[in-house]
């Protein structure tokens, strides 16, 4: 598959290109990132060359992946604000599933932005013009409160904690899962947790499939 560009008037997605290893470098080195994420830490500049350069790409070419990086429309080649990605889990089956991942930078939390990210990725990849999925994954560890509200806005249905599902740097840790399926509504299906988690919107950053997770 060839990469692509997916936009609307908040936000545009498209692969990262070579431009973006400094900023890259510099947001994944941030210590939520570290702490939500599966990217190598400390992480330098060499991971996110291998990123954008080998990774991302042969993900796209083989169909194993999508990975876009997160801008504002009106400044296409301004800097990476975050990024989003869907990892397919390649089952032998016709009824294709993947797993979505995303982060955002600092500056760029409390806007809305991931929201309206991870809703156009999803858009396209039920579409039957884009990926044709059945389903979506969404995971998180335990606590990532800011990634739970994203999923949470969109639909997902979290089915609950698994003990030691997800491995971060070959270490075990708790993880929360949901699905949206391709028929589900694309708006909250339950209630949100609690006031408290309400108050810790946190990151907005998920171990999932962008980037190196």
């Amino acid at each position: 598959m060839e990469p692509f560009v997916l936009a609307n008037e908040h936000v545009r997605l498209a692969m990262p290109t070579a431009a973006d290893v400094d900023r890259i470098t510099e947001l994944c080195q941030g210590q939520d990132v570290a702490d939500w994420t599966t990217v190598p830490s400390p992480y330098s500049r060499a991971d996110a060359a291998s990123f954008i350069e080998e990774i991302v790409p042969e993900a796209w070419r083989t169909g194993r992946g999508n990975t876009w990086a997160i801008r504002r429309p009106q400044d296409p080649e301004g800097p990476v604000l975050g990024m989003i990605g869907l990892t397919s889990d390649q089952a032998p089956t016709t009824d294709a599933s993947a797993e979505i991942g995303y982060w955002l930078a600092p500056e760029a939390r409390g806007e809305g932005l991931m929201s309206e990210a991870a809703r156009l990725a999803v858009d396209w990849a039920f579409d039957p013009e884009g990926l044709g999925l059945s389903r979506i994954v969404w995971t998180a560890y335990t606590g990532n409160w800011a990634s739970r509200r994203v999923a949470w806005r969109l639909g997902f249905r979290v089915e609950g904690t698994v003990r030691g599902h997800g491995i971060q740097r070959g270490r075990r840790r708790d993880a929360w899962i949901g699905t949206l399926l391709a028929d589900d509504p694309r708006e909250p299906v339950e209630p949100w947790p609690s006031a408290e988690a309400g108050e810790r919107v946190g990151s907005g950053v998920h171990p999932g499939a962008s980037p190196h997770g």
